[in-house]
């Protein structure tokens, strides 16, 4: 399953497992304190904030809506607005960053049928851009991928996207180029080496 940082997952949305009631795990929930003074909370995604992420989808620019999702779209369908907000929080987790009322970003990651890797993804308001958030919620990705233990977090990222692709390779991820993937760069992070 490809799944892109700063693009949306190539999702098989028949491979999904369903889960009735997932436990909410509240002990990952953080509020924190950006160098300009703001405070967000960083959380995991919960099935009631599914009109949120709508409104934080509809929110991005078309720009940020072409990087996030590798192709141009004009909005998001229901159906995957269901994938991304009911999480069974173990196979496919998620964290969003909300400010007062609103998600100003997302990050998540789908395991790989081999169970030890994942893809991920990720994506910030674009008046949120240089706050910081888009670390916090890589971190809290992070250590959540390991504690499901997660060996590796891989993604595709446009070529063009040189943001995404810096701010990877500054978390760690190492930069793979494919031939038969011309325009996408696969970034690749391994999480059992600390």
């Amino acid at each position: 399953m490809k799944y892109s940082p700063g693009s949306a997952p190539a999702l098989d949305l028949r491979q999904t497992r369903r889960v009735d009631t997932p436990a909410y795990p509240a002990h990952l929930v953080h509020e924190r304190l950006l160098a300009d003074g703001r405070t967000v909370v960083i959380r995991p995604i919960r099935a009631e904030d599914e009109p949120a992420l709508q409104r934080f989808f509809e929110g991005l620019s078309g720009d940020a809506l072409y990087l996030r999702f590798q192709k141009w779209v004009h909005a998001v369908s229901d159906k995957l607005l269901q994938f991304f907000t009911r999480i069974d929080y173990d196979r496919h987790m998620a964290f969003i960053c909300v400010a007062g009322e609103d998600i100003v970003g997302e990050a998540r990651y789908v395991a790989n049928e081999d169970g030890a890797s994942c893809e991920f993804a990720v994506a910030i308001s674009d008046a949120w851009h240089k706050t910081g958030i888009a670390g916090l919620l890589m971190e809290a990705l992070i250590a959540a991928a390991r504690q499901r233990g997660m060996k590796t977090m891989e993604g595709l990222v446009l070529r063009e996207n040189h943001d995404m692709l810096r701010f990877v390779k500054a978390l760690g991820f190492e930069a793979h180029h494919d031939p038969q993937e011309p325009v996408m760069t696969r970034v690749v992070r391994r999480l059992d080496v600390t």
